[in-house]
């Protein structure tokens, strides 16, 4: 069997990529080279001629692939491909889920019996990774990196007195930094402006559209571009945030690094089976890196722990460490770290002994993820817009953690921060939503907070195609004071092109039961089952994924059993057609 093996990946948040980025140093370890590439990126008709090959999928919504995973998805369900097509491949699958959803890590375990199916050999069992976990996906991947060593090994028998290095030796830096004295205009240009797929938008409006008193902070912001652009309801905008210059700064003195902050370093990518940042410039100083690259407001991964234990010369840290690290801890690491939120730059605030080597940033520290929003405006639609143009509809993160700290995200701060007349990089994806091509078909939307979003979008689009069979569920907590867009929602249904039907929270009396969307769902069943049933109505369900997509599909087969006389069993597969046929979609986020 082939010495090499590759490892492709999936991922909408960057997880998945740093899952695989694992799996290669575990493969580096024991002496077996692999290739790490992103699916979208890999030649999908050279799939069968692999031999070993390791997937790591994430989940997205309710059980759907990532978006780069697709186009290979689309290929492997072909009705004509050979059921022994793949005879000659080994491969695993590691999923990464959260069990908050309804299926959970489902793009992994269909993945892998698609595979089988069509006669690949599994050589072990599929791992599932949930971010619900007391110490998140390493509960589940740590145990699959031992059972996958075991196999590939088994597989690919190392070479005679080969060393296997062992799992507590400090694996080698990503990258070297190596400073430089004569800088050339060339290596500062930002790398964004050499991505097609990145424009530069202009910000036009930055607007709060809840109450000043009211406890969170809604945005409501227009981006115009200087070209046409073309999107469709439900796409998604990716904004790569930059980190508040005062935090940098703060972090950099804190770290010892302000005094060479500015100084210009090559960035020399050393092992390529381990990813950086998107977008990283070979030339770039740590001001920089630590502004738009790398991370130290996040809460770590356990993988950052271990990084600590080598880089510490205290052994009291040394034996915490230990402690955090070991399985019979765990709940020990979930109390200090992630039940309370704390941050890398709190936690090396407690490990001071702790002297990262600066070659190692890009190991220790995160990439500095983009953020992804859903677009709240038609391209074709709103007459006050044109084709150049987006809306945001934009919580601002603000709150506090069980420790009493406060906390802002780094991303919404960021667009919280820009004014009329500034610039920023974003990038367009395709989202999941997906119209009904006959407009007389019901649109039913269901987007309570700022899920109303790409309910907007899909609003404005059917009104400018004169499909007016729309109907909106809102949920929000007080009327006056974070109804968002309700001027909108009511012009549209004195027009006759819209029922609008909102629930709020917290306005009712103290002790009466509050009312959320799919109690409203639950007393309009009769005619949802009659939309469904009758007339073939799409339904679509965007907001957290915390208990309302579930509790909203349950008002649905509450509906099916009362009117449409199902079974309990009956009702569950009627829903399950209706998101196989895409007529039932959601787009939620945790």
């Amino acid at each position: 069997m082939t010495q090499n093996v590759l490892i492709l990946y999936a991922t909408e948040t960057g997880t998945a990529q740093d899952t695989a980025d694992r799996v290669a140093r575990e493969c580096r370890r024991i002496h077996i080279p692999t290739q790490v590439l992103s699916m979208d990126r890999y030649p999908q008709e050279d799939l069968v001629s692999e031999t070993l090959v390791i997937f790591i999928v994430s989940t997205t919504g309710s059980g759907t692939e990532p978006r780069s995973m697709t186009t290979l998805w689309n290929m492997l369900l072909r009705s004509d491909l050979p059921e022994d097509l793949f005879e000659d491949l080994h491969f695993a699958v590691f999923g990464l889920g959260d069990t908050a959803y309804e299926k959970f890590c489902w793009p992994a375990k269909r993945l892998t019996r698609r595979l089988e199916g069509l006669g690949a050999v599994k050589i072990c069992e599929t791992g599932e990774g949930d971010e619900q976990h007391l110490i998140g996906i390493d509960g589940a991947l740590v145990p699959w990196l031992r059972y996958l060593s075991a196999s590939l090994l088994a597989l690919i028998p190392p070479i005679p007195d080969q060393r296997i290095i062992p799992l507590d030796e400090t694996p080698p830096s990503r990258v070297a930094l190596v400073e430089r004295s004569s800088p050339s205009p060339k290596w500062h240009v930002d790398p964004l402006d050499q991505d097609h797929e990145y424009r530069t938008a202009m910000v036009k409006c930055n607007t709060r559209i809840t109450a000043q008193d009211w406890h969170q902070d809604v945005r409501h912001i227009e981006l115009d571009f200087e070209d046409d652009i073309e999107y469709f309801p439900g796409d998604v905008a990716v904004v790569h945030p930059i980190t508040d210059i005062d935090d940098v700064e703060s972090f950099l003195s804190f770290m010892g690094w302000a005094n060479t902050a500015d100084n210009l370093l090559e960035i020399k990518h050393m092992y390529k089976d381990q990813s950086l940042p998107d977008h990283l410039p070979r030339f770039a100083t740590l001001r920089t890196i630590f502004s738009r690259y790398l991370d130290f407001n996040a809460v770590p991964r356990r993988t950052f722990f271990g990084y600590l234990r080598h880089f510490t010369s205290d052994e009291a840290e040394k034996e915490r460490l230990d402690e955090f690290l070991s399985h019979e801890h765990a709940d020990e690491l979930y109390d200090y770290c992630y039940r309370v939120k704390r941050t890398i730059q709190e936690v090396l605030s407690e490990f001071r002994k702790v002297q990262i080597p600066i070659d190692y940033i890009f190991d220790v520290f995160p990439p500095l993820r983009p953020r992804q929003f859903s677009i709240a405006s038609s391209s074709k639609a709103n007459p006050r817009s044109h084709p150049r143009s987006i809306h945001l509809c934009v919580a601002i993160v603000k709150y506090k953690t069980k420790l009493k700290i406060p906390r802002r995200g780094v991303c919404t701060r960021y667009l919280s921060g820009l004014k009329s007349g500034d610039l920023l990089r974003i990038c367009l994806l395709k989202g999941f939503i997906r119209l009904p091509t006959n407009d007389d078909t019901p649109v039913v939307c269901v987007g309570p907070g700022t899920g109303i979003a790409p309910m907007r979008a899909v609003i404005e689009e059917r009104i400018h195609r004169k499909a007016f069979k729309n109907t909106l569920y809102f949920g929000c907590r007080s009327a006056s004071k974070d109804q968002h867009y309700t001027e909108e929602w009511q012009r549209y249904s004195l027009d006759k092109v819209l029922t609008y039907r909102v629930a709020f929270s917290r306005d009712g009396p103290e002790g009466v039961k509050r009312t959320y969307v799919q109690d409203l769902i639950i007393a309009d069943a009769a005619q949802i089952w009659k939309l469904l049933d009758e007339n073939g109505a799409y339904l679509f369900i965007s907001g957290s994924s915390n208990k309302m997509p579930a509790a909203v599909k349950a008002a649905l087969r509450s509906a099916a059993i009362k009117y449409g006389a199902r079974s309990e069993e009956d009702a569950s597969q009627y829903i399950l057609a209706l998101e196989r046929s895409g007529r039932l979609i959601e787009e939620c986020w945790s």
